[in-house]
């Protein structure tokens, strides 16, 4: 038989099919296998930490977990306060509202200033490789409700808060608080949860241990926003 022959046989047309079908539910069936493993499991590590460390950045990989009760309450809702206003009230891991706001200004030819929940953040902590390329936020997409749908939002930000990066080879709360106040996570102040806080938007560029004033006035307006959220931190207790 030949090769066309061989391409064109009804046998092989169904192998192929086959493949592609057990090909698409693995692709489907294993993050979601994890994440129902994650809610319970503490995370090891995600793909960020292992790129950051094939690239070198840092000093070797810093990453300590500690169950959300040895965390201080302030970084949660500095996190909150500066990354996701509407953390404890969103549906399916989004922020609808912040998402319309985004498309009038992408239709009105503004720059979106982006509208990217906690939930989503830990998808792609979990999953995903960093950038803004249009594959990586579909999928995120696809695996944030499935996160938000199988976690309460206190594992959310439990993973959140142990998986996130800090600075050069710094991730978690425990991580990050030993290294930059040399204490452990469980006794951080307002104040240096405010600072932790502040730097996530660009942890390689934004110093903790040396902040810039634009650091510092964040970490201000942070701190100053946690006492006027309110109910909207009540999933944190």
């Amino acid at each position: 038989m030949g090769r066309q022959e061989l391409l064109h046989h009804p046998a092989f047309r169904v192998s192929w099919r086959r493949r592609l079908l057990h090909l698409a539910l693995f692709l489907l069936l294993t993050p979601l296998a994890l994440i129902a493993l994650f809610r319970f499991v503490p995370v090891p590590a995600t793909p960020l930490m292992v790129i950051r460390s094939v690239q070198g950045v840092g000093e070797g990989m810093r990453h300590d977990w500690v169950p959300l009760e040895s965390i201080a309450p302030a970084l949660a809702q500095s996190v909150v306060a500066a990354e996701d206003n509407n953390f404890c009230r969103e549906s399916l891991g989004f922020d609808f509202g912040a998402i319309r706001e985004e498309l009038e200004a992408w239709g009105d030819g503004e720059t979106p200033r982006g509208a990217s929940t906690i939930t989503m953040q830990t998808a792609k902590n979990l999953f995903l490789w960093p950038g803004r390329d249009p594959v990586r936020k579909v999928i995120e997409a696809w695996l944030t409700p499935q996160i938000a749908l199988l976690w309460p939002k206190q594992r959310v930000i439990e993973v959140y808060l142990n998986s996130v990066e800090f600075g050069p080879g710094i991730y978690g709360a425990e991580a990050a608080a030993r290294a930059f106040f040399d204490k452990p996570a469980s006794r951080l102040t307002r104040g240096e949860a405010a600072r932790l806080a502040a730097v996530l938007p660009s942890p390689l560029n934004w110093s903790v241990a040396q902040p810039s004033e634009r650091v510092r006035r964040r970490a201000a307006v942070i701190e100053r926003r946690v006492g006027q959220l309110g109910p909207l931190l009540d999933c944190l207790r």
